[in-house]
């Protein structure tokens, strides 16, 4: 028997697991692990924990669908596996691969759990689209690239040449076992979690990933370059959150996309960079501990609460976080504004915001997270120069010239005047002039400091 752990695949089409399950010819036991450390603190109420859950009730109802078997635990995997391993004859554990400290340190608690029980334990590298060892022999190289461009045009090369298609095999061709109840009961949901997972059961119709991806293509894929820093407007696909918990493949939506003669190159580029983030996630050493590598003791955290609550008295900012609070989704250049505001204008260590759009952000994703606040903050590889800081007016200005997106996230501004809605309020906490200079000096000397 093969014992299968759902993490951040929350599919049932297009997994290596599955291909070689189906491969195999084995049955298999399906369990979906809820760890305590991961909804620590009632995270499953937050942003974050809320779209994992949807997606997992969403999971649970395909199984169904199928009339598969989908077991859904709380507890430690090491433990829940050594249990499973005295009820059932498990021979080999599968699971997709995660890259974060913590990820990393649970999976060798698995791999050394297995062995110690004779399991075979085999880990698929999924989240890319670039198979990484593949891909840097293709390159012939030893060292990693440092720098998004040169990365993104040797990516498009092997992409063409290499592309791996999604896999074939599906949930409705695995032969599912049920579970022992004693076990079921034994790592028991708590209460408040099943009741947050019933209430965000999707009801109705059943929700296509492929459809929502569909729609962005035929609505809004041509006007992308463009449309994706308006952000007054719903020129984004939103599937992001679909991409991070990996209820759809990168592999499907590139093959998708490959089909689009116009506008696709964009959209790809998103996704290079999202491969660029895992890449580093990969390969450099220091990319979970870039706050250890440089000094940040000149940063503080004085003027955090503002920014997370929205009452910094820069309107841009103020919106933009008031639409993170209030719904779970910031557009991707708001996210850099406010981030770069944050570290850069505010002068607190990046990590604080880094850790809030955790809870926050509806897509969150632990690598992506951290790769979009290191370069905002001018840390690790490729990120935006320490003397290059975006000025929240002059991007409101620009990208949304009318102020529309503070009249919607502010409502006590609608009434100024286009030119006056972007512009500081007379209780902004800091000047965006002096406080730019002063970051340029201050940042200048923390990336001398490693």
């Amino acid at each position: 028997m093969i014992l299968f752990i759902h993490r951040k695949d929350l599919r049932t089409s297009d997994l290596p697991a599955f291909e070689a399950i189906r491969s195999s010819g084995s049955r298999s036991l399906h369990v979906l692990i809820l760890e305590p450390f991961l909804l620590r603190k009632q995270r499953y109420l937050e942003h974050s924990g809320v779209n994992f859950l949807t997606q997992v009730s969403r999971l649970q109802q395909e199984y169904g669908a199928e009339g598969k078997q989908l077991h859904i635990l709380y507890g430690e995997p090491d433990i829940i596996i050594k249990r499973l391993s005295e009820t059932y004859p498990i021979q080999e554990l599968m699971v997709h691969a995660d890259y974060t400290p913590y990820a990393l340190q649970r999976d060798m608690s698995l791999r050394n759990t297995s062995a110690a029980l004779g399991i075979r334990f085999k880990i698929y590298h999924d989240s890319m689209l670039c198979d990484l060892e593949d891909f840097m022999d293709w390159c012939g190289r030893r060292e990693p690239f440092k720098v998004f461009t040169p990365f993104y045009r040797r990516w498009r090369s092997y992409l063409a040449e290499r592309f791996r298609p999604p896999y074939s095999s599906t949930l409705a061709e695995l032969s599912t076992s049920t579970l022992d109840e004693r076990i079921a009961e034994d790592f028991k949901i708590p209460e408040e979690i099943t009741l947050q997972i019933e209430k965000l059961a999707p009801s109705g119709k059943k929700i296509d990933v492929k459809d929502t991806l569909e729609q962005f293509i035929d609505l809004h894929l041509r006007d992308y370059h463009v449309s994706r820093d308006k952000y007054a407007q719903e020129g984004t696909s939103r599937i992001s959150r679909h991409l991070n918990t990996g209820t759809i493949s990168a592999r499907t939506v590139y093959t998708r996309l490959a089909d689009e003669e116009n506008g696709g190159e964009e959209w790809l580029r998103q996704l290079a960079w999202r491969d660029f983030y895992l890449y580093q996630a990969r390969l450099d050493s220091d990319f979970f501990c870039y706050e250890k590598v440089y000094d940040l003791s000149s940063l503080g955290t004085k003027y955090f609460e503002a920014w997370s609550s929205g009452r910094t008295g820069i309107p841009v900012i103020d919106a933009a976080m008031t639409q993170l609070n209030t719904t779970g989704w910031m557009p991707n250049r708001l996210r850099m504004i406010t981030a770069m505001f944050l570290t850069k204008n505010l002068g607190c260590p990046f990590i604080y915001g880094e850790r809030y759009f955790r809870l926050k952000l509806s897509d969150y994703d632990n690598v992506l997270n951290r790769g979009g606040w290191l370069w905002s903050s001018s840390l690790g590889f490729d990120a935006s120069p320490y003397f290059r800081i975006m000025n929240p007016v002059t991007q409101s200005q620009t990208h949304d010239p009318s102020g529309d997106y503070i009249r919607t996230w502010l409502p006590e501004l609608a009434d100024l005047s286009d030119k006056a809605i972007h512009l500081p309020r007379p209780y902004a906490i800091v000047d965006l002039k002096q406080s730019r200079a002063l970051a340029i000096e201050v940042y200048k000397k923390i990336l001398n400091s490693k």
